[in-house]
């Protein structure tokens, strides 16, 4: 089965808690993959990170 990253600061990031949930087909009802649950720190970087590009947005 596929294990999803988080995408940060424009890379691929493997989630550090161990934590994943499923990301199921709608259509289907068939789990397709895994994605990481984020730790707090992931979670400030990825905000941080948005809060910087998003100045160049104007």
């Amino acid at each position: 089965m596929q294990e999803l990253t988080h995408w940060i600061n424009g890379k691929h990031v493997k989630g550090t808690t161990g934590r994943f949930t499923d990301v199921y087909n709608p259509a289907t009802g068939e789990v397709q993959a895994k994605v990481p649950l984020a730790s707090v720190a992931e979670l400030d970087a990825a905000v941080a990170d948005a809060a910087r590009a998003q100045v160049g947005w104007g």
